[in-house]
């Protein structure tokens, strides 16, 4: 048997390549919807997978973890190792046959057009409806279109969620849920504790201002608000906040740089984001993945994003988000060996994201970077701090209506998973179903396809976010975009990379494991 230094190097040389012909493919997959990417990143996902399926080295990763030998680094690579090793202890035709169906399904996800009267809405189409319209026909009739790649994709999608759960059981799980969560270091009783008492302590502030939210839609629409439907909010979902018409700041984006402006807000930190435009995709063309994202390819930085953007608010935060995520891979410390060079959870690089995405409505950034003067910014700070609390509010909401709907999905597929959906969205949510409720309409959600078991880290990452937040604002500069504050994210947050979990790292910048009573401070007060 090889030694420990030897084994790890060896895996870490392995895992690199594999890794990089991985990321290669998916961006071209996800870029250029062509079908033979796809495929292409189907294959190369299988190949990456099965590094890890090894039953030989997986048992020599166990034995060398159970001996108390080893340097911290050591036994954390270690650690990671059999985490990514456990849920991939499977025959090579299951990991295959998984592969591929995800690679299908996204297929059809990025390749799916709905029409409404003849004409091809895209998903910024869409969106622009959604936002803007005030034709209530036409609003149902885009919403309605919107969910039909839910009808696409649903067979597909249930066969693999069957898929999974078979796949879970080979390896003493329940199913793939329960995995997902232990593999992921999350406890999953915890997680679901501190997301109902979440509903619990944002309960009376999010059930006055939704309704304060319905009746200026009615008011909008002519209709009473009784008559609100999925279709007067400003996406598909319900995860967002409607702005009112002082804070929709989308007149002051026309004209407006996106790219400059998010180069700025770095730059003022002391971090270096620009460099990464010329590998990313993001404008918007046809046939590429109309969600954005950011990916790490090679964790030496080559980091990329995929945008679509244009002159709004929205796309302007969306562009700081995806640029968060690509300043915590791009900063992470080179000297670690390769499976230690990435964020340390998901929920941490989900954390430094929504710090920097929700800085498109903070009074700062308005005044600093937007340059908008001190009349105007001050004029629009109270109805900004309402609103910022309404969107952190409804996205609590709905990040947990996803997260209980996926486990209740896993744990039984079978079940009339149509009207499961809207039950919890009307109890969680507060929003009133559709006339008929026997349509697929979750499924069009790519997520459920394209990345199982992840949306509760969305919603942790917000809880860190603001608990990162509070400490810079208190214990290094009240100002956010200071060099002070880029040191620390640098240093201590980016640097460390994957050296410590997601719970550690946070204990040791701010003195707490992550505390959700910082997110309740911030935006659950009535």
């Amino acid at each position: 048997m090889s030694t420990r230094e030897t084994f790890l190097n060896e895996f870490n040389d392995q895992m690199k390549d594999l890794y990089i012909r991985s990321s290669e493919a998916g961006w071209m997959a996800q870029t250029t919807g062509e079908a033979e990417w796809a495929e292409k990143s189907g294959e190369e996902d299988t190949k990456y997978s099965l590094l890890f399926s090894s039953k030989e080295k997986y048992e020599e990763t166990l034995k060398f973890l159970e001996t108390d030998s080893g340097s911290p680094e050591e036994r954390r690579q270690l650690q990671l190792l059999v985490n990514d090793m456990k849920s991939n202890q499977l025959p090579e035709e299951i990991i295959a046959d998984l592969a591929k169906r995800g690679s299908e399904l996204n297929y059809l996800f990025n390749t799916y057009s709905p029409k409404v009267d003849g004409k091809v809405y895209s998903a910024n189409d869409i969106r622009e409806v959604l936002l803007t319209s005030t034709d209530l026909e036409l609003r149902k009739k885009v919403w309605l279109a919107s969910k039909e790649v839910g009808g696409v994709v649903e067979k597909g999608l249930l066969e693999l969620v069957k898929k999974r759960n078979e796949a879970a059981r080979l390896l003493g799980y329940d199913n793939h849920h329960q995995m997902s969560f232990e593999l992921q270091e999350l406890d999953r009783e915890e997680i679901f504790s501190i997301f109902n008492d979440l509903i619990d302590q944002s309960d009376a502030a999010y059930r006055k201002m939704k309704s304060d939210l319905d009746a200026r839609l009615a008011k909008k629409f002519g209709i009473t608000p009784e008559e609100i439907r999925p279709w007067h909010y400003v996406d598909p979902f319900f995860q967002e906040a409607p702005a009112s018409d002082a804070t929709n700041l989308d007149s002051f984006y026309k004209g407006k740089d996106i790219l400059r402006l998010t180069t700025e807000t770095f730059n003022s930190m002391g971090i270096q984001i620009d460099d990464l435009y010329a590998k990313s995709d993001l404008f918007p063309r046809a046939k590429k993945n109309p969600t954005a994202f950011c990916m790490d390819v090679d964790r030496a930085g080559d980091t990329r994003v995929l945008c679509n953007l244009t002159e709004d608010a929205y796309w302007m935060e969306t562009n700081l988000h995806e640029f968060g995520h690509a300043a915590y891979f791009k900063y992470v410390d080179s000297d670690l060996p390769f499976m230690l060079r990435t964020n340390s959870h998901t929920l941490t690089t989900e954390a430094i994201a929504m710090l920097f995405g929700k800085m498109g409505k903070d009074p700062r950034w308005l005044k600093r970077f937007l340059k908008l003067d001190e009349k105007t910014v001050d004029g629009l700070e109270g109805e900004l701090a309402e609103y910022q609390q309404l969107q952190m509010l409804i996205m609590v909401r709905w990040i947990i209506t996803f997260v209980f709907f996926e486990k209740e999905l896993y744990e039984n597929p079978d079940q009339d998973l149509n009207a499961l959906w809207w039950k919890i969205v009307s109890d969680v949510q507060l929003v009133t179903p559709p006339e008929d409720t026997s349509n697929p309409d979750w499924a069009a959600k790519i997520h459920f396809t394209l990345a199982p078991v992840y949306y509760q880290n969305y919603l942790l990452g917000e809880l860190m976010a603001a608990q990162l937040q509070r400490h810079i604002e208190t214990e290094i500069s009240p100002e956010f975009f200071t060099k002070e504050a880029g040191d620390m994210l640098l240093n201590d947050f980016f640097k460390p990379a994957a050296l410590y979990d997601w719970n550690e790292k946070i204990e040791r910048i701010t003195g707490e494991k992550l505390n959700p009573a910082h997110f309740v401070e911030l935006y659950c007060k009535k």
